[in-house]
């Protein structure tokens, strides 16, 4: 087959070897690994996750699981082996790829306790903070409303890391993203509500999407069609929201250097005032904008004043009091043990990125008419978490020791299929992709530049990775497909032709001038890339492709394009 493929006329050297080797590589199962960190910075302390109890709830999960789910005849995947919970773990937790040293001490462990103690040490890694901060700015700005919002990305994503890495719980996370204040570009916390620019029916909408799970925006115009949720109830949950707005900060000469979010009952001077008159200061009052819903009928009418209402629980505040209390007191509603919603939303999300779908799905969309699949496994979940402080890691480390994660990997199931039978591949997001580029070509990151190009607060090559390459998290995974501007890219891109080069500054010019053994250079390319050794039959073919060309530094730059090239190296198995 490969050497047909080699023949076949019009096709590119690399392109023809591409075809030959994955007829042969694709009859292989898809494989993966732990991580390796990039700095040696000292990691986080991981203080309050008990390995006992960790392990206690991770089978009672499994328990729930089988009773609920899994008949005498229900076909479950078996465990996956170390190689492949290794990588996948090393993406989920961290982002990052593992190193072939990493993959080689614990192929060699015995211990009966290593996945636990991998799974531990990937927690404290200051990766983690990272990689899970970069996926909520995803799903905070992936529906921004305003592209100005992209300005907090950065600032959101260092805020998230820091609170992530230090073992913030989730409800003290969200109370802040809630009730943020301030310079857009310094205080992280404000994202939330600067993705949807001070928009009042909009901030509502992804404060209970994001944070509960519960896509009420579908209230806004009518009650809601598959869900108890009237209209009333959107629009008494906006009033929370009338008095925020995202203004320009402006210096003495009245230039804009950036943006911040205030309270708008606050009385401000017109840009170009200065300093030059000094007035009074007023008495504050708590007078300002109100949230008025519209009149359907009267569309030019000023409509009905709402007074601010939590629709979960029918807690009411009067329209008198200022903006800031009115999130506050929102925030503790929302993180209240008396919102159902709050802890499910968080696990469902972290749940469905790790085993690969949702107890509900889409994984935005709960609430007590949708159904969900495992009701006891979740409310078990939920239950726990809450009594764990809601402990971020805690979770992590809870769902990465069930036997649910820990299955071998399956195509998704159908509609009729039965949920958590097997773990599902995942589509790696635009960060883990350009993450596992840069770590198997061995290529710094440059530095970000304050010119050019910016994509979700990004720039540089991350950004054109993230612009290719990027998904909305809260979407289906089934609709994340490839496509054909990111298989050009990875063939075409000249950036990373560079890094697959045999120069004397790759990785591969080095492994050529330090390795004479082809064998062992096929196998370093392979933990490199895939994390995982190449089969037998991968390895002839590489192997008879470095005889056949005859130039042994052409040859494996070819077997290196054709590596990055692969669907395994896009996925997470």
């Amino acid at each position: 087959m490969l050497s047909t493929a080699l023949s076949t006329r019009g096709l590119s050297r690399h392109l023809a070897f591409a075809i030959g080797f994955f007829m042969i590589a694709c009859c292989a199962s898809m494989s993966a690994t732990v991580g390796a960190e990039r700095s040696r910075e000292r990691p986080a302390p991981l203080p309050r996750v008990s390995e006992k109890d960790v392990a206690e709830v991770a089978t009672e999960i499994d328990r729930l699981l089988s009773e609920e789910l899994f008949g005498d005849a229900t076909e479950v995947a078996e465990a996956t082996d170390d190689v492949n919970f290794l990588r996948r773990v090393s993406l989920d937790l961290i982002g990052e790829l593992p190193s072939p040293e990493s993959i080689t001490a614990f192929t060699l462990d015995s211990s009966p306790e290593k996945r636990s103690r991998a799974t531990h040490g990937l927690l404290e890694n200051r990766l983690f903070g990272q990689n899970w901060a970069r996926y909520w700015r995803d799903v905070i700005m992936y529906r921004r409303n305003d592209e100005r919002a992209l300005l907090a990305s950065t600032s959101l994503v260092v805020y998230l890391t820091k609170q992530f890495n230090q073992g913030a719980p989730w409800d003290k996370i969200a109370r802040e993203l809630i009730t943020a204040k301030g310079n857009i570009l310094q205080e992280g916390s404000t994202g939330l509500i600067a993705a949807q620019w001070g928009e009042v029916p909009d901030t509502a909408a992804e404060v209970s999407r994001i944070l509960m799970g519960i896509q009420i925006q579908c209230a806004q115009c009518h009650d809601h069609p598959t869900d108890r949720w009237k209209r009333e109830q959107f629009h008494s949950f906006a009033a929370f929201f009338p008095r925020i707005a995202v203004r320009p900060i402006r210096n003495t000469n009245g230039m804009r250097r950036g943006f911040e979010l205030v309270s708008r009952e606050r009385q401000r001077r017109r840009p170009g005032q200065g300093n030059a008159r000094k007035k009074k200061k007023k008495p504050k009052d708590n007078t300002g904008p109100e949230h008025y819903m519209p009149d359907l009928k009267e569309p030019t009418a000023r409509g009905t004043l709402m007074e601010p209402q939590f629709f979960v629980t029918g807690q009411t505040l009067e329209t008198d009091i200022s903006d800031e209390q009115r999130r506050e007191r929102l925030a503790r509603w929302i993180t209240s043990r008396n919102d159902p919603w709050f802890a499910k939303a968080f696990i469902n999300r972290i749940w469905a990125e790790l085993v690969g779908e949702g107890f509900y799905e889409p994984v935005d969309d709960l609430g007590p008419d949708r159904e969900c699949s495992a009701p006891g496994a979740m409310d078990l979940l939920a239950e726990q978490f809450v009594a764990h402080a809601y402990d971020v890691k805690w979770l992590y480390a809870t769902i990465v020791q069930t036997k649910a994660y820990q299955r071998d990997s399956k195509v998704r199931r159908s509609y009729e299929g039965t949920p958590f039978v097997a773990n599902c591949p995942q589509r790696l997001r635009s960060d883990q992709l350009f993450n596992a580029l840069t770590t198997a070509l061995d290529i710094p990151e440059p530095p970000a530049s304050r010119r050019g190009r910016v994509r979700r607060g990004l720039q540089g090559p991350r950004a054109e990775i993230a612009r290719i390459f990027g998904y909305d998290p809260s979407n289906p995974r089934d609709e994340v497909i490839g496509a054909i501007d990111q298989a050009l890219m990875l063939m075409n891109s000249p950036n990373l032709d560079r890094g697959m080069r045999s120069t004397k500054k790759t990785v591969l010019g080095r492994l050529l001038r330090e390795i004479d053994d082809d064998e062992s250079i096929a196998m370093e390319l392979y933990l490199r890339c895939l994390a995982r050794e190449p089969e037998d039959a991968e390895l002839e073919t590489c192997l008879d492709y470095v005889h056949e060309v005859g130039d042994r530094n052409e040859a494996f730059e070819d077997i290196l394009w054709a590596l990055v090239n692969s669907t395994e190296f896009l996925y997470r198995d």
